[in-house]
């Protein structure tokens, strides 16, 4: 999962096994350290009915109500995006990068725009 933090966005995109993983646990974190210190951010199912991002210590979290959460999972859906206050949030499925770029692209969603580039 990659994240994004830029002013007041957060960004969080996934690969195909990743939404699979968090289909089937409710959960998918990851963890980036940092010197001595680690920064875990992940996204959790939740029964709340609206998305919510919060912050303790070194933990992002993001809660995804169910109904959001199945909808994305089981469809086409790119992504979903909403506002936590002032924050934007943005989650979305991480599609192969057009331009040619020396990363492990192999569990990404097929882009869309790739057959238009023929």
């Amino acid at each position: 999962m990659k994240i994004r933090i830029r002013s007041n966005s957060l960004r969080y995109r996934l690969t195909r096994s990743e939404v699979e993983q968090f289909a089937r646990e409710g959960v998918f974190k990851e963890k980036v350290t940092i010197g001595d210190e680690s920064l875990v951010y992940l996204l959790q199912r939740t029964a709340e009915l609206e998305v919510r991002a919060t912050l303790h210590t070194n933990l992002i979290t993001l809660l995804v109500p169910e109904s959001i959460a199945h909808e994305w999972i089981t469809t086409d859906k790119v992504g979903f995006d909403t506002h936590n206050g002032l924050l934007h949030i943005l989650v979305e499925k991480d599609f192969t990068c057009l331009d040619n770029i020396e990363e492990d692209q192999s569990d990404n969603y097929p882009n869309p725009l790739a057959e238009k580039r023929l």
